[in-house]
């Protein structure tokens, strides 16, 4: 039987060349009815038996069938007589080296392939070692999560309900702080920065701020409100452990507070742009140079200050927008060079038969240049100004119109009604003289009459609330040197002048370059630090009477200008100069009434008293004068030097105090500063006589003139 059984064996192996083997040896074998696990013992052999030849197949299938001889049977050729011939050897596969081959992927019934790559041998079943590296990384994630939890919880517990660590307003810290405790800490430390003055800068000159009165309060709810104070966040915790947290200290701001303070602060600042103008000092013509105007950006400024309050700048610069004048100081004096050639002559004025000339010196005061929207300068002449004087003389006076004014009569006032009537027509008057001096006309015009309304009606006189006087004062002088002819002009000039309720008053603007044909007379005024003579020199005393009856009328004050040295016979810091064309003397009637102007001379002073309706109480208090500097002393010769006193410089401070039934409603303080007055001698320049070397002539006494205390 064995030897048949090698024999068969032996021809299978033969025609293994020729006969196809089966593809797939398990094919005939049936499976299971069930998963098997590989090497799970065979239901159908008795308990303790293995499988026939231990080679791990399945039943019924031989090992000899694979010719492998891992199951016991030799491969190699057969020998001996008879033998048939060695089978073919099957093809192999490009030897790779064992480092560059591919892993091969074994099924499960396989075992463990050899180190050469060669088909593994039959399969023995292993329980897999178990994943101890993933369940290790796994337990350690969950042991750092809880520690960063940790790490975020306990401090976030510990913080809760309080300021984060760290947090702090304008440098002072609020960590660990309850919400109450914070505010107390927050209004002991900067109760004393939020009621401290602030510096502004506007076009280069400080000023200061008082931000109580502006209505600027430190916020604390607002400020705390910022800052979290319930249960932080991871993010929040690690700020509070690792850094600081500045909160910007919050403001609140009364707006009707803060547009009355910027307003008041306005008025230091802002400048009137003055226009290039060609004016006439007598007759020769003068350049008024322009000059820049700025405005505060009042709206913009209200929102730097308070943005700028409890911060940490030391200044806080304002804007300001400069204003730029219509012409350029190369054009006004261009025009200047020319403006003396068109004063050829006086000009006649005639009205049926009557004839009236306007002489050279009353043309060139009323006469000036003023520039225009493209950039040049044209001439303007005040006819209404100008034939004021004359005017009588070629009109009827019963005809001339008049204005209703109030007389006083009894301590009362009386209206006097106004009437239309019949004067030049200043319009063409105007139109031409201009055509005159330009050269375009003959030096003699027929003039035009027209009717002339008052600009103010009875009715609305009687409403304006004339009834009372509200203010008055005098100034003294000697009679009666040239300079009181100059006062007393003026007062004729002005009394029972009407201003309206919110008109500003301008000297300037009202009475003109003072000029000989309407009474002014040369006397002296200070100019340059020296005393020189000037038509209307003067004056000033009356403008200084005005301002302290506007002053204690508790009007607006709006310019006024002190005199450079001290006048004795004036109040100190209660007075004022005034100059063609500046600089001015300007008021302004802030009250809902008229302001009827009544003035009144006698050989002793000027009085110059305003009627309306009270407002105020005023009263006046002054400094000591400080500050206080020496005069110098000189010499000069010449028939043009006039003798000055000295005088020491000074500064002083005058506080007006408005008072209402008793109250006091505001005040407000003005600093005065007068420069020493130089003790001037004139000296004779009278030279010795040759012959009578010894006895030599004694200097001339000059002419003595009028003393400081008296002069413009």
């Amino acid at each position: 039987m064995d030897a048949e059984k090698q024999q068969e064996t032996e021809a299978v192996r033969n025609a293994g060349a020729s006969a196809d083997p089966p593809t797939d040896p398990f094919s005939v074998v049936p499976l299971p009815s069930r998963p098997v696990r590989p090497g799970a013992r065979d239901p159908s052999l008795p308990p303790g038996a293995r499988p026939r030849g231990g080679s791990g197949l399945p039943p019924g299938v031989s090992p000899d069938i694979l010719g492998s001889p891992v199951f016991g049977r030799p491969t190699g050729p057969a020998v001996g007589p008879g033998a048939l011939p060695p089978a073919a050897s099957p093809p192999q596969p490009w030897q790779m080296p064992a480092s560059e081959r591919p892993a091969r992927r074994r099924p499960p019934e396989e075992g463990p392939a050899t180190p050469d790559g060669d088909p593994p041998g039959p399969y023995r079943y292993e329980e897999p070692a178990p994943r101890r590296g993933r369940a290790l990384t796994v337990v350690v994630l969950l042991l750092l999560a809880l520690l960063a939890g940790l790490a975020y919880a306990v401090p976030a517990i510990v913080m809760s309900g309080k300021m984060l660590p760290g947090t702090r307003v304008h440098g002072i810290d609020i960590g660990g702080l309850t919400a109450t405790e914070a505010a107390d800490r927050l209004r002991d430390r900067l109760t004393p920065d939020a009621t401290k003055a602030m510096t502004l800068r506007a076009a280069g000159v400080k000023h200061t701020f008082d931000p109580e009165k502006a209505g600027l309060e430190f916020d604390v709810v607002a400020t705390i409100d910022q800052a979290p104070s319930d249960f932080p966040a991871p993010l929040e915790v690690w700020r509070a452990l690792t850094g600081t947290t500045d909160l910007a200290p919050k403001v609140s701001v009364d707006a009707d507070l803060m547009k009355t303070a910027v307003a008041a602060l306005a008025k230091k600042i802002d400048r009137k742009v003055r226009e290039g103008a060609v004016v006439f000092e007598g007759v020769k013509p003068v350049a008024v140079l322009p000059r820049d105007g700025r405005e505060l950006e009042r709206d913009a400024a209200a929102r730097v200050i308070e943005a700028a309050f409890l911060g940490p700048q030391e200044e806080v610069g304002l804007p300001v927008s400069v204003i730029k004048p219509k012409v350029t100081a190369d054009a006004v004096e261009k025009v200047a060079a020319e403006a003396g050639k068109v004063l050829t002559g006086p000009i006649t004025l005639t009205y049926q038969g009557r004839q009236v000339q306007l002489p050279v010196e009353t043309i060139a005061t009323h006469l000036s240049f003023e520039p225009g929207d493209s950039g040049g300068m044209y001439p303007v002449f005040d006819a209404r100004r100008a034939v004021v004087t004359v005017e009588r003389k070629l009109v009827d006076p019963a005809l001339a119109p008049r204005e209703p004014t109030f007389q006083i009569v009894g301590n009362r006032p009386r209206l006097i009604p106004g009437r239309q009537g019949k004067g030049i027509d200043d319009d063409r008057l105007a139109k031409d003289v201009v055509r005159v001096i330009t050269g375009g006309g003959g030096r003699t015009i027929p003039v035009t009459l027209t009717t002339v309304r008052p600009r103010i009606s009875e009715a609305e006189v009687r409403g304006l609330g004339i009834k009372e006087k509200i203010s008055e004062f005098t100034t003294p002088y000697d009679c009666c040197p040239s300079r009181v002819t100059n006062i007393r002009t003026l007062a004729r000039l002005l009394d029972g002048h009407l201003v309206m309720p919110g008109e500003t008053f301008s000297l300037n603007g009202l009475v003109g370059r003072r000029d000989t044909a309407r009474g002014f007379v040369p006397a002296p005024m200070i100019q340059g630090g020296r005393l020189v003579d000037s038509v209307g020199g003067g004056i000033s005393q009356f403008v200084t009477t005005m301002y302290n009856a506007v002053f204690f009328g508790g009007l607006e004050d709006v310019q006024h200008v002190a005199h450079e040295f001290y006048i004795s016979r004036y109040p100190a810091g209660r007075e004022s100069t005034v100059s063609w064309p500046e600089p001015d003397f300007r008021w302004r009637n802030d009250s809902k009434y008229g302001v009827l102007v009544k003035t009144s001379y006698t050989d002793r002073g000027i009085t110059v008293a305003f009627w309306s309706t009270k407002r105020y109480d005023i009263e006046s208090t002054s400094s000591e004068r400080y500050d206080v500097t020496p005069f110098k002393h000189a010499t000069e010769s010449g028939p043009r030097c006039i003798a000055m006193t000295g005088q020491q410089g000074f500064t002083i401070d005058v506080t007006r105090i408005f008072k209402k039934d008793g109250t006091e409603v505001r005040r407000e303080t003005k600093k005065t500063v007068y420069r020493p007055e130089t003790d001037l001698k004139c000296v004779s320049t009278t030279p010795e006589r040759p012959n009578k070397p010894e006895r030599p002539t004694k200097p001339a006494e000059p002419a003595k003139p009028e003393q400081s205390e008296q002069i413009d």
